[in-house]
């Protein structure tokens, strides 16, 4: 096989970049110069066939007789395949390897979001052309969490010191800085111009973009840092772990949490809401834990666990189908895609040499970004559009061909 090597590179100390459709950059690397190089991993040069072994579905037990029907039953739907290797790999460099961060974001407009040190850079799925969206060193300061709004037109940047700045994407242009934060916002979540932030300070804050500073709902129930913030997909009911290892539930009036789950054993960063079973809320614990467990937030009750053998640095349901993809570290640092309900395991990725402590989804809902302290973006095909494929299939269905 031939390896073909595509690079796009970002010059030294976050310098004002030069957006350009060619085709290679000149990397720098020296001292404390903020830079990333695109390239496709050796990886990707490599026979997959080691990873994907046949296994023979259709053997016969012996015992008894054949059914004389047998010929005619429907051929068994063979099983989705997901590759083990990822479809491209980003260097990026100065990535952090710290579990209450989140530093990576994927918008709706196919746009990456990564937060390097004391800059903002957009990676655009569609060019693979890269900006510079802001630098904090000026201010002495450092990116801890980066969020897309829903509309993917506005990006919000946690800081280390506190603050909670809003960037037009588009326009390059800082909208507004806020304050109320007296420590790092690792933690952030957008609900239609609502605005959480979730801090070390272990307070959220619940903030309108386009009200005045100093409008805001301080909710006020963990006892550590905050490390992980979710929105319901109904925009009712907001989810808050915590480095308490506790997992809160808040709606969107009260200032008390109207859940409160204690199961976990280590920190809660990995929540994520179903898409597709109203109230039904994953959570992931940290690594004295290890758990995924599963919660009915209509009636309060616990659903099903299970232990992973790793921290659970990360959860993502499908879009289009019942499953849902987890990232790990402590100490396997893979990454699991699991069915929902019966939580069996579709697939086990691994390549990350560091804790998988960064996730997002594509905004078609079938591809996956995983980063690591290892200071590389893998990205990785494993949903499929399952629920769309009859449609698409079919030469009558006219939507189908616009675009």
């Amino acid at each position: 096989r031939r390896c073909v090597s595509d690079k796009y590179c970002v010059g030294a100390a976050c310098s004002p970049l030069s957006v350009r459709s060619g085709d290679r950059y000149i990397p720098t690397r020296a001292g404390s110069n903020w830079s990333i190089n695109f390239h496709y991993a050796n990886e990707n040069c490599h026979s997959p066939s080691q990873n994907h072994k046949a296994k023979d579905a259709s053997t016969e037990s012996g015992k008894g007789q054949r059914s004389p029907f047998s010929l005619l039953r429907s051929p068994r739907k063979p099983a989705r395949k997901i590759s083990k290797i990822p479809f491209k790999v980003l260097d990026a460099p100065e990535l952090q390897d710290d579990f209450y961060l989140n530093l990576v974001d994927w918008s709706a407009g196919n746009l990456l979001s990564v937060g390097l040190g004391a800059c903002v850079y957009l990676w655009s799925a569609c060019t693979s052309q890269v900006t510079r969206l802001c630098d904090l060193s000026v201010d002495g300061d450092s990116v801890t969490s980066v969020c897309w709004n829903e509309r993917g037109s506005l990006v919000a940047v946690g800081t280390h010191k506190g603050y909670v700045q809003i960037w037009d994407a588009a326009g390059g242009r800082k909208l507004s800085s806020l304050e109320g934060h007296s420590a790092r916002v690792g933690a952030l979540a957008w609900n239609g111009e609502q605005l959480s932030s979730g801090s070390r300070d272990r307070v959220i804050l619940q903030r309108d973009v386009r009200s005045p500073p100093g409008a805001e709902r301080r909710l006020q129930g963990h006892r550590q840092e905050v490390c992980g913030l979710k929105w319901s997909p109904d925009h009712q009911h907001l989810a808050s772990g915590g480095n308490d290892n506790k997992l809160l539930v808040w709606n969107s009036s009260s200032l008390l949490p109207m859940q409160q789950y204690s199961d976990h054993l280590a920190a809660v960063k990995a929540i994520a809401w179903s898409p597709h079973q109203h109230g039904l809320l994953a959570s992931g614990g940290g690594t004295a834990d290890r758990c995924l467990r599963f919660w009915n937030t209509l009636t309060g009750q616990p659903l099903q666990s299970t232990d992973t053998g790793s921290q659970v640095c990360n959860l993502a349901w499908s879009k289009h189908a019942n499953e849902l993809v987890s990232t790990h570290g402590y100490s396997q640092n893979q990454i699991l895609v699991w069915k929902y309900p019966s939580l069996t395991q579709v697939a086990k990725l691994t390549g990350h040499s560091y804790r998988v402590l960064y996730l997002a989804v594509s905004p078609d809902g079938e591809a996956i970004v995983t980063g690591a302290g290892d200071e590389t973006l893998r990205f990785w095909n494993v949903f499929s559009k399952t629920r769309c494929t009859k449609e698409s299939k079919s030469v009558l269905n006219l939507f189908t061909r616009i675009r």
